[in-house]
């Protein structure tokens, strides 16, 4: 009888695990405006919202859903990080190959820092106390101190970077777009550590990052999430998500990885066994909601996107054009149970 109870608790473990966590679209923030966009970044402290918007950065205060300010003349913006012990923000602008500082208070530009070309990904560091530029044309990072913008370094990295994370003692991680890989530099010393193979993922975007467990998840252009262990460097597993994926995210509080797919699917990623990774949920979002950002607080998840139009015809010099966005269109989702 104890055995039959067993196997039974079990089988109800089980089932739980790979139960659906409950996701939904729970609303949309109507933002307007024109232009693309890229990088969302979640200030818990000050519950503040920072989107990038073509050529600035609009802030939402989180408790009220409103836009409480703007940081303009930000050309080809992608990422935003902050420093919020030196009261500083950073925003890489890819079309001015620069990174803009601006004060968390009031939002007030205080300088500029020069960076390789077209900055994409942008992460600041506390244990080393930079900020750390990773520049997808030149395919190499610009390290600058978060206090006065000094530069200090330039890592060449062998490859276009995409998406980095930190794990807040001396390491940060970044996709190697062109090269599948992750590649880990010492922040101290800003030097490249190791280089991890992620195949048969391929074109790696978003990254979410698992710091108790050292465990990278990376999206992937070829329809995969690659799941990393940083400590073997073996690579854990790869799971099936959706086209599209510019975005990533993980939280710890739940223990769920997701990947944004520009098919307008959110892919709900779970360890339901020790070492065995599956999909437990596609939410339904919209097209173009390519990537994301959590709320460490909520739990809810946040993507960007908008409605978009007929493409204009093709050219020489632009042989394969964006579709066009129309006017005013552009939302933030919000998604959560």
């Amino acid at each position: 009888m104890k055995i039959i109870i067993s196997l039974f608790v079990l089988l109800l473990i089980t089932m739980a695990g790979a139960a659906s966590p409950g996701y939904q679209l729970l609303k949309k923030l109507q933002i307007g405006g024109d232009g693309f966009w890229d990088y969302l970044t979640v200030d818990d402290n000050a519950r503040r919202l920072y989107i990038s918007h073509s050529t600035r950065v609009q802030v939402i205060d989180l408790e009220t859903d409103k836009i409480i300010g703007e940081i303009s003349d930000t050309p080809g913006v992608h990422g935003i990080t902050l420093a919020t012990e030196f009261n500083r923000g950073f925003i890489s602008c890819g079309r001015a190959d620069k990174v803009v500082i601006f004060d968390l208070k009031t939002l007030d530009v205080l300088g500029e820092v020069k960076t390789g070309k077209n900055p994409d990904a942008i992460r600041y560091d506390n244990a080393s106390k930079q900020v750390f530029v990773f520049n997808g044309r030149s395919g190499n990072a610009t390290v600058f101190k978060a206090a006065d913008g000094e530069t200090t370094a330039t890592i060449e990295l062998g490859g276009k970077p995409e998406f980095s994370m930190t794990d807040g003692s001396g390491r940060i991680y970044v996709n190697i777009e062109d090269m599948s890989e992750v590649v880990e530099i010492d922040s101290r010393s800003n030097t490249i550590r190791r280089r991890f193979s992620i195949s048969p993922g391929e074109e790696p975007t978003g990254m979410g990052f698992d710091i108790v467990h050292h465990r990278i998840f990376s999206g992937c252009g070829n329809k995969l999430m690659t799941i990393l262990d940083t400590e073997s460097g073996k690579l854990l597993a790869t799971v099936p998500i959706g086209a599209g994926c510019d975005g990533a995210g993980f939280d710890p509080e739940t223990g769920l990885a997701f990947s944004s797919n520009g098919e307008g699917t959110l892919t709900v990623v779970q360890e339901t066994s020790p070492g065995k990774f599956e999909v437990v949920q596609t939410v339904e979002t919209q097209a173009g909601a390519r990537t994301m950002a959590i709320d460490p607080k909520t739990h809810n998840i946040y993507l960007p996107t908008a409605q978009f139009g007929p493409a204009p015809a093709p050219t020489a010099d632009v042989p394969h054009p964006r579709r066009t966005i129309v006017s005013d269109s552009f939302v933030v989702l919000v998604v959560g149970k």
